[in-house]
């Protein structure tokens, strides 16, 4: 079955192609790599295929799905954990839609670490200083992270991956999730508070917690009034868990100290391309690149060779499992969202 199995990737980079077509040894699918993104439009392009394989920026909505239904597509594979740009509801009782839960917690905690260190030691500005030959240290002052205070909004497996390296530095932890776990907090010396307190009380705010209805803007005019002056912000985890231009104006006034940003409300008209050569025509975005206490880098948490394995092998198995017909472990769906597999041990439909 696996050598009949037409796999279409969209926004495929050529990094995608090297892990995937390594991965694929062991499986032996036919797969066709798409550099464009998948929308209403492209989604032409999967007649005689069976599989779609999509990444954060597609836009799988419902005008796309019901393309995809029509060409025969039965299974939606996501490379990413999250899957907010999938309308579910018009995906259920035709097709399955499967992403990759767990990929490399590491690799997103490591790099919101090195978002605020590079803002607190302005490293960036160092290091292009030093390239023109300028050796001075005026403006470079940081501060030291040991005895201060960081807020973790999001307590999975990231966001304790990311306390227990905060805690390496002697940091105090404030945490905030919509399911607080005591004996975790108890274990680790930490503390669950309210989302106020978070905002109110620590030196370094980091998001961790997927997009959702209730945390969709979290961070906006009224909660950055509540925070600290000179607050540091790292948002390793959507993009519209901030409002833009709230942040801007929080910068403006320098209530904000710093942005560390692997991820931008907008981010789907960029992000993964080379716009090198052109104009950004995103106004919040260009003024955000102006700011000298901001760092901006282009999704990249997740990119390391062990997570970018472990995404190829978790696609290419949630695969297998579908044409083998038995349960679907990474299922998300309209009905049970992703915690599907706590409620049925079959597939949902």
């Amino acid at each position: 079955m696996a050598n009949s199995v037409k796999i279409l990737f969209f926004d495929a980079k050529s990094y995608d192609q090297d892990f995937f077509d390594q991965t694929n040894r062991q499986f032996g699918y036919a797969i066709k790599y798409f550099s464009g993104h998948l929308n209403h439009d492209a989604a032409d392009l999967t007649a005689g295929y069976d599989v779609v394989c999509g990444f954060v920026n597609d836009v799988i909505d419902k005008k796309t799905i019901a393309r995809l239904k029509q060409n025969g597509i039965k299974l939606i594979t996501l490379r990413s954990a999250g899957y907010n740009n999938v309308d579910l509801k018009a995906a259920y009782n035709n097709i399955h839609v499967v992403r990759v839960p767990v990929y490399s917690p590491y690799a997103v905690a490591e790099h919101a670490v090195a978002l605020m260190m590079g803002l607190n030691r302005k490293i960036h500005k160092a290091y292009s200083r030093t390239r023109d030959g300028n050796f001075s240290l005026n403006g470079l002052l940081g501060f030291d992270m040991h005895g201060k205070t960081a807020g973790v909004i999001g307590t999975g497996r990231i966001g304790r991956c990311l306390i227990d390296i905060l805690k390496g530095f002697g940091m105090n932890i404030l945490a905030f999730d919509k399911k607080p776990d005591e004996a975790y907090a108890r274990e680790r010396g930490i503390r669950f508070v309210s989302q106020n307190e978070v905002f109110r009380h620590a030196d370094i705010i980091s998001l961790n917690c997927p997009l959702t209805p209730e945390t969709q803007h979290m961070i906006n005019e009224e909660s950055i009034t509540k925070m600290k002056d000179g607050v540091m912000i790292i948002n390793a985890g959507r993009g519209k868990l901030i409002k833009t231009d709230a942040l801007i104006k929080g910068l403006k006034s320098r209530k904000i100290g710093a942005a560390g940003l692997d991820v931008y409300e907008e981010e789907s008209g960029y992000f993964f391309e080379d716009f090198s050569s052109y104009m950004i025509n995103d106004d919040a975005l260009a003024r955000l690149l102006t700011f000298p206490n901001v760092l901006i880098t282009s999704h990249q948490g997740f990119f390391t060779r062990e997570a970018m394995t472990n995404i190829a092998q978790t696609t290419m198995e949630n695969i297998r499992e579908y044409f083998a017909g038995g349960y679907l472990k990474n299922e998300v769906c309209y009905r049970c969202g992703e915690d599907c597999k706590k409620k049925h041990k079959q597939r949902c439909f």
